[in-house]
């Protein structure tokens, strides 16, 4: 069985290529078909009603079959809800116009002006799930019952890794019951479905997305010292863990990769399988890009072999170094947490899982030439006896993942660190505002020129908790950079982003699927997160000049 949990002496992955499906709900298989019946032959004035017509029989037109376009808007209108009927305003509790001890490092009264009106937007992502009497249930999962933050524009739910930022700003914001409230919705995920879902839709319950929950928990309670939401948190992590653990067992070196489990076409997707002419390729190629999706990096030329041909992605045959990094970091969380619940059993467990995940960040993907962490891709999906680790199968092309280790590094090998920050200044990702995401211009959203507010506080974290006065010193420019562009393009927009351009000052970024989205979740968690360590004096100049 193909799974997400990699043992190696080293690669190749135990289990093959075609592993598990996870079924959604029956409305979603439906709907899918719907899409699929009208992406593959929508006609130039309706759409094939084969699969509509089960619901109810709209008006069709005689002889061709069709439903004219007014009559599927009438009948869409009539049956089908709006995209946010299900969702209602919610007041957050705990917001405050100016909370006490809010960003006292910032000192320029224009930036604090603008800090304040950023802080304010967390009332604009503040929703909760309306449940209507007689409804069979809205297309938002239960956990949204409870008061939530989405991260903006079409993205309505919860989703999770965009999370772990918000609730780093609200931190910043003082929002401490908010920052609980969304983590008590991430783990009703993990109690109903085994594991945090990618969002908090029916359609995510087959997919993940990059593991961030005992990150959340661990902020939360730095911040408040409530150590009995700890304990409640607790059980869940550990039921993560084993999400993210499961599968074949054997060898020496524990790796993680992502894996959905899910191999059918998003509507989207049909046109880039067509030149597919197999249905296992097929099958494959969609779950390439399922997993792709659960890495949070969709898409990007990371998990392509071709970066202009979607259908190269392999995201399933590559151990991605940040995710082994999340979980190592998730594996530190919980021995933490252990020793404070006096755990000493799960304690050494999971110090012991740590110490081997932290050796094998430096075996299988430190590559000293480079002085970068780098992916590592599979030949095959097969155990082999006899098969050992080779340099030549890291993925040297860089990208900002490849310095994401230095945000868990900060108390390891110092010589290690100050070769990466050498490395990083000279990697070309460094751009006048802000980290690139890569060096490929690909036109793909998580490649260059874009750059994006988790990768720059990964990265400006771990230079900052390094030690190193060199480190230190890069990680305040980069801020200053990022917090530049955003304060410049907000007061050009009047919205925050959730991607920018890093080449020019207040540029938003593009590309991908879809236009740009505002709100922006993760983006406003960073710039308040990024303000709360480094602040901004007097004196320091915040426009472009």
């Amino acid at each position: 069985m193909a799974s997400r949990h990699i043992f190696i002496d080293f690669p190749p992955v135990c289990g093959p290529l075609d592993g598990p499906v996870k079924e959604t709900t029956p409305l979603i298989n439906f709907l899918q078909r719907v899409q699929a019946f009208c992406a593959a032959d929508p006609g130039p004035e309706g759409v094939r009603p084969q699969a509509v017509r089960r619901i109810r029989r709209p008006p069709r037109s005689p002889g061709n079959g069709t439903i004219p376009a007014a009559a599927l808007n009438r009948f869409l209108g009539v049956y089908f809800s709006a995209p946010e009927a299900d969702l209602v305003y919610a007041e957050p509790a705990d917001f405050v116009p100016e909370p006490k001890g809010f960003l006292p490092k910032v000192k320029n009264p224009a930036v604090r002006a603008w800090a304040l009106e950023v802080h304010a937007l967390w009332k604009n992502l503040s929703r909760r799930c309306r449940r209507r009497e007689g409804s069979p249930g809205a297309p938002h999962l239960a956990a949204t019952a409870r008061t939530y933050h989405h991260p903006g524009s079409r993205f309505r739910e919860v989703y999770y890794w965009d999370s772990y930022w918000i609730i780093r700003g609200l931190l910043a914001s003082k929002m401490h019951e908010t920052a609980k409230a969304i983590v008590n919705n991430l783990i009703y995920l993990v109690e109903t479905y085994g594991h945090v879902l990618n969002g908090a839709r029916a359609y995510y319950t087959n997919r993940s997305q990059p593991p961030l929950l005992s990150s959340m928990i661990l902020e939360i309670f730095e911040k408040t010292g409530d150590l009995q939401f700890v304990k409640r948190s607790f059980p869940s992590l550990l039921k993560e863990h084993d999400f993210w653990s499961s599968g074949c067992s054997g060898c020496s070196h524990k790796v993680n990769r992502y894996y959905a489990m899910w191999n059918k076409p998003r509507p989207r997707d049909e046109e880039s399988g067509s030149k597919l002419v197999d249905g296992r390729e097929k099958e494959a190629f969609y779950r390439e890009v399922a997993s792709t999706a659960e890495s949070g990096w969709d898409f990007s030329s990371r998990w392509m072999s071709n970066s202009s041909d979607l259908t190269t992605l392999a995201t399933t045959s590559i151990i991605p170094v940040d995710l082994n990094v999340y979980i190592l970091k998730m594996e530190l969380d919980i021995a933490f947490f252990a020793k404070l619940l006096g755990d000493v059993q799960t304690k050494n467990k999971f110090l012991a899982a740590a110490h081997s995940r932290r050796e094998t960040l430096k075996s299988v993907f430190w590559n000293d030439e480079m002085g970068q962490w780098l992916d590592y891709r599979l030949k095959d999906d097969k155990c082999e006896d006899g098969q050992e680790w080779d340099a030549r199968n890291q993925n040297r092309n860089i990208f900002a993942s490849n310095f994401v280790p230095l945000w868990i590094m900060c108390n390891s090998d110092h010589s290690m660190v100050e070769k990466a920050t050498k490395s990083f200044k000279t990697s070309g990702l460094l751009q006048p505002f802000g980290i690139a995401t890569s060096l490929t211009n690909s036109g793909q959203q998580w490649d260059f020129p874009n750059g994006w507010a988790p990768l720059q506080h990964l990265i400006v974290e771990g230079l900052a908790r390094s030690g190193l006065k060199e480190a230190q010193d890069l990680a305040e420019d980069i801020a200053t950079r990022w917090i530049r562009t955003n304060i410049v393009s907000y007061r050009e927009s009047g919205v925050m982003h959730e991607k920018y351009d890093v080449r020019a000052c207040g540029e938003f970024g593009g590309g991908g699927e879809y236009t740009p989205q505002t709100g922006f979740g993760w983006s406003n968690g960073v710039v308040l997160a990024f303000l709360e360590e480094f602040g901004w004096p007097q004196d320091r100049e915040f426009t472009c000049k």
